[in-house]
């Protein structure tokens, strides 16, 4: 009960004008360039194993924070053009910059991919986190890291423009520009869209024939309850008490939601990687909407999604 009157408090707080200015902004994602490294090869590694030419010209992050390293990183490793869509501005000039540069460095020194001993709770797992020379290769390496297109990369990062576009609140299945992207992923954020048809969909329009999505979810109640599956237990009127005018929480959508939106726009899975948890509430203990879930909806507290848009 303590945890539920806390959140109702945060929630009817956020309609006090100014309080609901400071919630607006957010929190924003991760500063840790050892972080974004991690995550970026994590994905690429995953996409390489699932056929993706390791040649990605413009890649698309949604949800990416305060931190567009995740995106930086695939910039340094090769890619041409990195769009960041976000529902709130969060992204700073001077923190994106010291975050690029000691992703520069990490490159540079070819360093393994941070593992589950740093970064127990990040997924997609890999079975080897050694770095992966077989994608970036000395050549690759070395046209990417060539001392004039960093120099060039790091001006794009201070002013947001160029080959870092940044669009925050996102909307609409143009925003990336007439020529569709190669690769688009997220990393513990489709759990905050409210409306996952309207983002499956504009994923779709603007991936390229072929091209693959990316996605970590994270099912799980992020603090909200006591249990990992215990938000799913809230009526839908306390959840709205919850969630006051917050520009995002969670959408409480479980696992199956996001495979049938996939289905829907024509997505082939091509893997995934499911976290289990059995440890959850009970079917009985659920809310009323939420107990016809699946089996496998009920235990699953987490997936990694990988996902090609047929060749037309």
């Amino acid at each position: 009960m303590y945890r539920t009157f806390k959140y109702i408090a945060l929630g009817c707080l956020t309609y006090v004008p100014k309080l609901h200015a400071t919630f607006a902004r957010g929190t924003g994602g991760t500063k840790s360039a050892r972080y974004c490294y991690s995550v970026w090869l994590r994905h690429l590694v995953r996409a390489h194993e699932g056929g993706l030419p390791p040649r990605l010209r413009r890649v698309a992050e949604i949800g990416p924070g305060d931190s567009l390293g995740i995106g930086l990183a695939a910039l340094i490793a090769g890619a041409d053009q990195y769009f960041a869509f976000d529902v709130v501005a969060h992204a700073s000039s001077a923190k994106n910059l010291g975050v690029f540069d000691e992703l520069c460095e990490l490159f540079r020194g070819r360093s393994d991919i941070p593992g589950p001993e740093e970064f127990p709770e990040v997924r997609p797992m890999l079975t080897d986190y050694r770095f992966p020379s077989r994608i970036l290769d000395t050549e690759v390496l070395a046209a990417a890291l060539a001392a004039d297109r960093l120099a060039g990369l790091r001006s794009d990062v201070a002013s947001l423009r160029g080959r870092v576009r940044y669009v925050a609140p996102w909307d609409g299945a143009a925003v990336q520009g007439e020529e569709p992207v190669d690769f688009i992923l997220s990393q513990a954020v489709l759990e905050h869209v409210d409306d996952l048809d309207k983002a499956y969909r504009a994923m779709h329009d603007w991936l390229a024939p072929g091209g693959m999505l990316s996605h970590q979810i994270d099912f799980k109640s992020h603090g909200m309850a006591k249990r990992w599956n215990g938000h799913l237990a809230y009526s839908d009127a306390t959840w709205k008490l919850m969630r006051g005018r917050l520009p995002y929480l969670l959408n409480r959508s479980v696992y199956s939601e996001h495979l049938a939106h996939l289905a829907k726009y024509g997505f082939v899975v091509r893997s995934e990687q499911r976290v289990t948890d059995r440890g959850g509430l009970r079917r009985e203990q659920l809310a009323p909407r939420f107990r016809f879930v699946s089996d496998e909806d009920l235990i699953t507290c987490g997936a990694h999604l990988q996902c090609r848009k047929p060749f037309e």
